[in-house]
């Protein structure tokens, strides 16, 4: 019967751990447990198998199988906690916002409003919108003036938000009539060029673009040419540009995202390192490298739209490197002090819709710029 109880113990949880363990392979960032998984298989078939054959009486299996189980728990909690601690660095990481809080027409939105009624009105040819995330209270609040009031899911309807690289692809494919991003990448640009697409770019607002770091660096300002120094691995700690003695962790964003694009034009042609990055295990198996969310060390720098940062800066957890010893205040933006400003643009590539040209000058005038300032942003005049 003992050995009986062994075989099927051994069966039994070895299967349980197989499949167990091919479920953790398959999950992001599981490297931990697809190595703990199988030492708690074997501990515990040893476990049950000593309690089958009435040895965990004797003092030596018993405090040893009390030590595994501990050590298993405390493993699995200075793991969790880690990571925890990890994900509470990462600030401005994905630069996402929650876009159902700036949805148009639902009750406690977001999205800013006029004092008075909008000189546009649609009530048909509704011009189907997308753009960068960071974009979506702008345009929003667009609809919301201009739009007739019903609901817009961000799912699927004539506004959503899919973030730049693919709300572009969508334009270049004729889903959409009109993309609200950044300056579209040398490579975006060339890939509608190619495509015989004729691309029309109008800028709608300004920001600046930032770079901050952890509030307790004692670094206050840099040069453009010291940013371009660190970003290409040529500056590589912060006590080269009067900082501490640590190492610079630069971190990038994904390819083709609004803010990677505004990096590689700061770059101006000085080749970018390698990222921090990631190997991940896809969801269709196979590992994959991802860029590293930013996460806000001492030793960190990360880079975004002034509008996104605001938050953490006024939070305390980051603050805002001052370029050629000028900060990103709205009023160095306005009057074009600080060096890296960026316009953001309404784009669109031919869509016969009747209602773009129209909808395009109104985000030029009066109204239109005025929201483009309640939400955040600089007006382009």
């Amino acid at each position: 019967m003992k050995i009986f109880g062994s075989i099927l113990t051994v069966i039994v949880l070895g299967f349980i751990g197989f499949i167990a363990t091919v479920i953790a392979s398959l999950t992001r960032d599981a490297e931990f447990y697809t190595i703990l998984i199988p030492i708690v298989t074997i501990g515990m078939i040893v476990i049950i198998i000593l309690a089958i054959n009435h040895k965990l009486r004797r003092k030596v299996p018993r405090i040893s199988t009390i030590v595994f189980i501990l050590l298993c728990i405390v493993s699995v909690g200075i793991y969790e906690g880690y990571q925890a601690y990890v994900k509470s660095l990462e600030v401005v990481s994905t630069q996402d916002v929650n876009l159902s809080e700036y949805q148009p027409f639902v009750e406690g939105t977001k999205a800013v409003a006029l004092d008075e009624a909008s000189t546009l009105k649609f009530q048909d040819n509704l011009p189907l919108l997308d753009g960068a995330t960071a974009l979506y209270p702008v345009y929003s609040a667009f609809v919301q003036a201009v739009y007739p009031e019903k609901d817009y899911p961000l799912g699927e309807s004539e506004v959503v938000s899919s973030q730049t690289g693919y709300a572009f692809d969508r334009l270049l494919k004729g889903e959409v009539d009109i993309i609200f991003i950044a300056h579209p990448s040398e490579e975006q640009m060339k890939s509608a060029e190619q495509q015989g697409i004729d691309l029309n770019l109008t800028p709608i607002g300004r920001e600046a673009f930032v770079f901050f770091v952890h509030s307790e660096n004692p670094v206050e300002k840099l040069t453009v040419e010291q940013i371009q120094g660190i970003y290409s691995g040529k500056i590589t700690n912060w006590h080269e540009v009067s900082g501490k003695d640590e190492e610079i962790r630069a971190f990038q964003r994904p390819e083709g995202s609004g803010s990677q694009s505004a990096l590689i034009k700061v770059m101006d042609g000085v080749p970018l390192m390698n990222p921090p990055s990631k190997d991940i295990v896809s969801a269709m198996g196979g590992i994959i490298t991802e860029t590293t969310n930013y996460q806000n060390r001492t030793n960190a720098i990360g880079y975004s739209f002034r509008h996104f940062s605001q938050n953490m800066v006024s939070n305390g957890k980051i603050k805002n490197i001052a370029i050629e010893g000028i900060q990103p205040t709205k009023e160095n933006i306005q009057n074009k002090t600080y060096p890296l400003v960026d316009q953001f643009y309404a784009i669109t590539a031919g869509s016969e819709n009747p209602n773009i040209e129209p909808f395009i000058n109104w985000m030029l005038s009066e109204q239109g710029q005025e929201l483009v300032e309640r939400t955040g942003y600089v007006p382009v005049e």
